[in-house]
């Protein structure tokens, strides 16, 4: 019986394949296609980033990332995986005006995951652990068509929250809060 070896792809590779259209994300060396998740996903990812950068940029806290961004989580073989919306605090990036061409080479410590209709509640909680295994401190996961926001965090804590409840940003952006309701209304 002969066996072939499946050539695992880099980083680099994921970034070539990018500018030719292939859009997807790296899963220790092997490319997982992704497709757009239509216009609701997107616009509820754009409000949410609208709703950080609001309260991110004039305290100059970090940087908020959308999705197509990607995060190298790990090397040899390569993990880069891209969060619907990531924060990043300033003291783990690199300086303001510094520009990287790649991927983020560090963990977020906010990541925003917003389920698509073909997505299972284990799949996206799956994610969600991957995400706290990393070292994500918060992870957010937005169910569009219950108006929830299902809250993760790095000690095992999870919790759901309906449409009149509060969201914060817990201890990694204090003092950030919406009602959950509010991220869905986008106009």
């Amino acid at each position: 019986m002969t066996m072939t070896k499946t050539k695992l792809l880099t980083a680099d590779d994921l970034l070539r394949l990018y500018s030719e259209g292939v859009r997807g994300e790296l899963i220790r060396g092997e490319l997982c296609e992704t497709m757009p998740s239509g216009q609701e996903h997107g616009e509820i990812a754009a409000h949410l980033c609208y709703l950080l950068i609001s309260f991110v940029k004039p305290r100059r806290l970090g940087r908020v990332m959308a999705s197509d961004a990607g995060v190298w989580l790990e090397r040899d073989p390569d993990t880069v995986r891209e969060p619907d919306v990531a924060f990043f605090a300033a003291d783990n990036m690199p300086p303001p005006g510094a520009r990287v061409r790649g991927y983020a080479e560090v963990v977020p410590n906010l990541v925003v995951e917003i389920a698509s209709p073909s997505d299972s509640a284990r799949e996206v909680r799956d994610k969600a652990r991957m995400w706290l295994s990393f070292g994500v401190r918060i992870v957010w996961v937005v169910y569009p068509d219950a108006r929830a926001v299902e809250l993760h965090t790095g000690d095992g804590g999870r919790r759901m929250l309906a449409e009149s409840d509060t969201l914060d940003g817990g201890d990694v952006l204090p003092g950030f809060s919406c009602r959950v309701g509010d991220i869905f209304d986008v106009y």
